[in-house]
């Protein structure tokens, strides 16, 4: 587990984390994009076209940065970095479905998911988070 529970800022990253429809993933090309996101410390799951340009840049070079859209007008930030796997075993598939239900407009998970059918696993490096508070800014970077 790469956030501990026990820090405030990381628990705040961690529920943004859990609770955000859009995190965007920009590749090595560069090249970034908004997608729907499942967050199991430490990956990120993602699901894609198999024919988009970000499956193709992650085929030449797995590296990634995530970022969620910056929150409390530009105080309150969380930053990822990982390595993307394509075509693995997705961890907390039914979580992801259970979070996007609503989103679906009545498309069954299982029918979204032969049009987005290449699973993105990140696996988390860095993450790099800060919000404002009382005492001014808080920052964590882990590791």
């Amino acid at each position: 587990m790469l956030l501990d529970p026990d820090d405030p800022v990381l628990t705040h990253a961690h529920e943004r984390l859990t609770s955000e429809p859009v995190i965007w993933l920009a590749t090595t090309r560069p090249h970034a994009v908004p997608v729907w996101f499942g967050w199991t410390d430490p990956t990120v799951t993602v699901f894609s076209r198999p024919d988009t340009l970000k499956i193709d840049h992650l085929r030449r070079d797995p590296a990634v940065a995530l970022h969620l859209d910056s929150a409390a007008g530009g105080g309150d930030i969380v930053l990822l970095e990982g390595r993307a796997e394509l075509d693995g075993d997705p961890p907390a598939e039914d979580a992801f479905a259970r979070k996007y239900a609503d989103l679906l407009g009545g498309t069954s998970f299982a029918d979204w998911r032969a049009t987005f059918s290449t699973p993105v696993v990140v696996t988390v490096a860095k993450i790099v988070a800060w919000r404002a508070g009382e005492g001014g800014l808080e920052y964590r970077s882990v590791p």
